[in-house]
């Protein structure tokens, strides 16, 4: 068992950002993050919430092992979350409100969004989920409107460069991992290459989430949409968005799909992420992550759908 951030850090922390006189009567860890841990703290005192969030960017929540670094791996830490909300505020996305920042311990303190999140609601309030699409659909389009001339990390590169040598990394590595893989592993890359050089050179890249599932979107009690797990925002091909977006959403996609995305780069994009959703999740596994069946079937789910594209049924 790792030991996770201590209580006394967290108390600390609100100390700090909400005062001397606000006190926490309990620390409940969430489940689900493998990079931060994410915890919810009962609070007492006058005038202030119920329930704050706090986010720890400390070494011993992240159960990723030490890999290469790449430039489509979604940041981590204080100053890219930091980055990210004033970012998305600044393009008119709803994020949990910032109350307290800590930057030598990685800490941040955030309101405690007073509803369910957008995945549940489209089993528990159709009605209410149907609304926050439409206002989610509203969001990406402000979101799209922030524009760049290269993508963020790299400059000198193109998006279909940096997606296509990331590509090819996540399919040799899960070639070693699978031997279904193994055994397809010149017709994925064969696929990849040809979906790279048919690609249109682009100018302007988009703002874009990276990993925006609706269990990434918290819901308001009025049902306006908050966006969560925002670190790796970035501008990058919308595409590289609406692949993600199309996986996780399913049958819930049409209101956030776009007729002006290029079906080519989709495409790449769409292949790129199975690959990157077989590496990773296994990657994970070698580790000491708790939900393995989860990992298991997300790597199970995405080889699947890799090998569809490439080996006729």
């Amino acid at each position: 068992m790792r030991d996770f951030t201590e209580p006394s850090e967290l108390r600390r922390l609100v100390r700090d950002g909400l005062g001397s006189r606000c006190r926490v009567t309990g620390v409940e860890r969430l489940r689900g993050g493998s990079k931060k841990g994410v915890y919810r703290l009962s609070l007492a005192g006058t005038g202030i919430p119920p329930t704050v969030i706090a986010y720890s960017w400390a070494p011993q929540e992240n159960f990723w092992p030490s890999v290469p670094t790449d430039p489509l791996t979604p940041a981590s830490g204080l100053a890219p979350f930091l980055a990210a909300h004033h970012t998305l505020n600044a393009a008119g996305a709803r994020t949990p409100h910032l109350l307290h920042a800590s930057e030598p311990a990685d800490l941040a303190l955030v309101e405690d969004v007073p509803g369910d999140t957008l995945e549940r609601a489209f089993t528990t309030d159709p009605p209410r989920a149907a609304k926050a699409l439409t206002e989610l659909s509203l969001t990406l389009d402000r979101m799209s409107a922030h524009t760049a001339p290269h993508p963020a990390r790299i400059p000198s590169a193109t998006s279909e460069a940096l997606t296509l040598t990331r590509a090819l990394s996540d399919l040799t590595e899960a070639a070693t991992r699978d031997p279904r893989v193994s055994e397809a592993h010149s017709a994925l890359s064969d696929r990849l290459h040809a979906l790279h050089a048919a690609v249109t050179p682009r100018t302007t890249y988009s703002l874009v989430h990276g990993e925006l599932g609706p269990d990434h979107v918290l819901l308001t009690p009025d049902a306006h949409p908050v966006l969560i797990d925002i670190e790796g925002l970035t501008h990058f091909d919308p595409e590289h968005e609406h692949a993600f977006l199309r996986l996780r959403f399913g049958p819930h996609y049409a209101p956030l799909a776009r007729s002006s995305l290029d079906p080519t780069r989709l495409a790449l994009h769409t292949l790129a992420l199975h690959l990157s959703l077989v590496a990773g999740p296994l990657r994970l596994l070698d580790g000491d992550f708790p939900h393995r069946d989860a990992m298991r079937g997300i790597a199970e789910h995405n080889t699947r759908e890799a090998l569809r594209l490439v080996v006729p049924e």
